[in-house]
């Protein structure tokens, strides 16, 4: 099945600030651009396969139905959930940051 895919508010704050800090903080518009390529094939992927992947290990996440799905190239990864035929994204988060007390 296919899935409708939405960006919430809130997880398209995290990517503009995520491509923010590369362009004025790195200086670096290559890395910042590689990051939307990214982040647009991994939303086309979540397209495809967002039923199909695990629920997130954390209890609370997955008592509210929260599935994770990792960018292809970079350590970033978009916290979504389903309801009925769309997969909403919620949040972005890089690999490092303590996103399970972030959402607390």
């Amino acid at each position: 099945m296919d899935y409708k895919v939405m960006i919430s508010e809130d997880a398209e704050k995290d990517l503009d600030n995520f491509v923010r800090y590369l362009l004025f903080e790195k200086e670096n518009e290559q890395a910042a651009r590689n990051l939307l390529e990214d982040f647009e094939l991994t939303k086309q992927n979540l397209f495809h396969v967002a039923g199909s992947l695990k629920d997130c290990t954390n209890p609370r996440l997955k008592e509210e139905g929260y599935k994770r799905i990792n960018f292809a190239t970079h350590r970033y990864f978009m916290l979504y959930r389903i309801e009925s035929d769309k997969a909403i994204i919620d949040n972005i988060f890089h690999q490092l940051q303590d996103y399970e007390n972030r959402l607390s």
